[in-house]
C-alpha cells in the first residue's frame, strides 16, 4: 500500500482551494455591474433590472439621494440606466424635476463617468431626463448648455396618453445599444414623447452628427403619421444618441418585451428571432462592456 503524505495531500488541498478562489474572483470581477436610479415616482425600476439580470449583467437599485451623498458610489459601475416612470409626478414638465437634480449635483460624475467609457440607457422618463439634463444628444458642458434650450420632449400631438406598440427603425451604426439595421417591435406608455428641436438648423445638426437612434416607422419601414409616429415627433424621432454612441435615449419601452409572451400577437408570430426585440439593447450593452471595459 503507497505510503501517504498528509502534508503533502494537505498543501494540495491548499493550492486547489486558493485556485479556486482566484477563479471566483476572476470571475466576480468580469459581471457588469448596472446602476439602476430610483427617484419617487419612477415606476419601471423593476423590470430594466430584471432584464440586464436576463443579459448577464448584476444590477442593482439606487435612490438617486444616496448617490448625490456619495458620488463614488458611480464608480462601481459599469452601465448607468434611468428607468421609465413620472419621476416626482413629472411636476412642471415630464423629467424635469430630476433632471435638475442631475445638473446641480451629478453632471460632472455623469461626465467622468461616460468619458471613462461606461454606458447610459434612458428609457421613457429617463429618455426625457436625459435630454432636459442637456446629457442627450450633447456631452461636454459646453454642449450640455446649448442643447438644453434646443431640444425638448413634450406632450403627445395626439393629447392623451398613448399606449401601443409601435416599429422602430435604427438610424445610426455607432450606438452600441443598437443593432444596425434591424427593425424591432416595442411598447410605448407615455403622456410626453413628442421630440421638438429649436429650428431646422438643430434638427440638421441631429441627422448630420448621427443623433437620431431610432425613428418611429410603419411594419413595411416607411415613415407615417400617427399612430405609427405615436406622439407627432420630428423626423419621427424615437430615440436619440450621444457622439460616443455609449448614451442611448429612447420613448419606447424595451424592458417590457424581453419575453416572446409579452407579444401581443405572440401565439401567431412566425419570426425566426428567438428572442424579444427588447433583449437586443440589454445584451449588447452587456456584451459592450465584457469587451471592452
Amino acid at each position: 500500500m503507497a505510503e501517504v503524505n498528509p502534508v503533502r495531500n494537505s498543501t494540495t488541498g491548499h493550492l486547489k482551494k486558493v485556485c479556486n478562489n482566484m477563479t471566483q474572483n476572476r470571475q466576480i470581477s468580469n459581471v457588469v455591474k448596472v446602476l439602476i436610479l430610483r427617484a419617487a415616482g419612477i415606476n419601471c425600476d423593476l423590470e430594466t433590472q430584471h432584464a440586464f439580470e436576463l443579459a448577464g449583467a448584476k444590477a442593482e437599485r439606487i435612490h438617486i439621494n444616496k448617490i448625490i451623498e456619495n458620488k463614488q458610489l458611480l464608480e462601481q459601475f459599469q452601465i448607468l440606466a434611468f428607468p421609465g416612470g413620472f419621476s416626482y409626478g413629472d411636476d412642471v414638465a415630464a423629467g424635469k424635476i430630476l433632471a435638475n437634480q442631475i445638473v446641480h449635483h451629478l453632471y460632472e460624475p455623469l461626465q467622468k463617468f461616460i468619458e471613462s467609457g461606461k454606458l447610459v440607457l434612458g428609457i421613457c422618463n429617463g429618455f426625457q431626463v436625459l435630454v432636459k439634463a442637456g446629457l442627450l444628444p450633447g456631452t461636454t458642458s459646453n454642449e450640455q448648455q446649448a442643447t438644453s434650450n434646443e431640444i425638448t420632449i413634450t406632450n403627445n400631438d395626439s393629447g392623451k396618453f398613448e399606449d401601443r406598440w409601435v416599429y422602430l427603425a435604427p438610424q445610426t451604426d455607432k450606438c452600441v445599444f443598437i443593432e444596425p439595421g434591424k427593425q424591432i417591435y416595442l411598447p410605448i406608455a407615455h403622456g410626453e414623447g413628442k421630440v421638438v428641436t429649436k429650428d431646422d438648423a438643430t434638427l440638421e445638426k441631429l441627422k448630420t452628427e448621427n443623433h437620431i437612434a431610432f425613428k418611429y416607422v410603419d411594419e413595411n419601414s416607411n415613415e407615417c403619421d400617427y399612430p405609427a409616429n405615436p406622439n407627432g415627433s420630428v423626423e419621427s424621432i424615437a430615440g436619440l444618441t450621444d457622439s460616443t454612441g455609449r448614451v442611448l435615449g429612447l420613448m419606447p419601452h424595451p424592458e417590457r418585451f424581453v419575453r416572446l409572451t409579452q407579444h401581443p400577437r405572440w401565439s401567431r408570430c412566425k419570426s425566426k428571432d428567438k428572442t424579444a426585440d427588447g433583449m437586443g439593447i440589454f445584451h449588447n450593452a452587456v456584451r459592450f462592456v465584457q469587451k471592452n471595459l
